[in-house]
C-alpha cells in the first residue's frame, strides 16, 4: 500500500547547492539552493527568488559560482541558507568561510566546499524564479580526486537535502555501474 504526499516537489536527491557571487564592493556572499538540477549537457538552473542577497549579485556581475555543500561543513552550508546577506553583512565569516576568486569567472570559491561549477547567468524567469546558466568550467581540489583524476563521490560526500524529513544527507555508496549494469536484461 502506498501513501499519498500530495503534490509537492520531493524528488531524491535534491543536491545542496551553495551559490556564491560579489556584491558591487567586491565582497563575497553565498546562499544554499536546494531547488535546482541539470538543465542541459553544459547548463544548470536553480529555482532561486530575486530578494534574496546573492540573488541580487548574480544579477550585477551574470557571473557565479556552485559549489557542492559537503558533510564536512554541512553547519556553514545550512548556516548561509537560514541566514540573509541583506540582514548579516559578514555572513560568509560567521559561517567559517574563506575565498578565492574563481579563474573563469568573476565569482567566488568557497575554499572550504572541494568542487564547484563557474558559472554565468543565461536567464532568469521573473515569474517561476528559474534561473539557467552556462557551466564555463568545473573544479575540485585534489584532496577529493582519485587515482584516474576524476571527483571520487566518497571522498567529496556530498550532502542531499530531504525535504520530507529537514535533514541533509550524505550520498557516495556505489551500487552499480551506469550504462553498463542494465546490458545485462538485454
Amino acid at each position: 500500500m502506498r501513501k499519498n504526499f500530495g503534490p509537492k516537489p520531493l524528488l531524491y536527491p535534491q543536491p545542496v547547492f551553495i551559490v556564491a557571487a560579489y556584491d558591487e564592493n567586491g565582497k563575497a556572499n553565498a546562499m544554499n539552493a536546494a531547488w535546482g538540477g541539470v538543465a542541459d549537457s553544459d547548463k544548470i538552473m536553480i529555482c532561486i527568488s530575486p530578494g534574496h542577497k546573492t540573488t541580487k549579485n548574480i544579477f550585477l556581475k551574470n557571473e557565479f559560482t556552485v559549489s557542492m555543500g559537503t558533510a564536512d561543513q554541512v553547519v556553514a552550508c545550512d548556516y548561509v541558507g537560514v541566514e540573509s546577506g541583506n540582514n548579516v553583512p559578514d555572513k560568509m565569516e560567521k559561517a567559517g568561510f574563506h575565498t578565492t576568486k574563481a579563474e573563469f569567472v568573476d565569482a567566488p570559491l568557497i575554499d572550504e566546499l572541494p568542487m564547484a561549477l563557474e558559472c554565468k547567468l543565461l536567464s532568469y524567469d521573473n515569474e517561476e524564479h528559474i534561473l539557467i546558466a552556462q557551466v564555463v568550467n568545473v573544479n575540485a581540489d585534489e584532496s577529493v580526486l582519485n587515482e584516474e583524476g576524476k571527483v571520487d563521490i566518497a571522498k567529496l560526500r556530498p550532502i542531499a537535502f530531504d525535504a520530507m524529513n529537514y535533514a541533509y544527507v550524505t550520498l557516495g555508496e556505489k551500487v552499480g555501474n551506469a550504462f553498463s549494469d542494465g546490458k545485462k536484461l538485454k
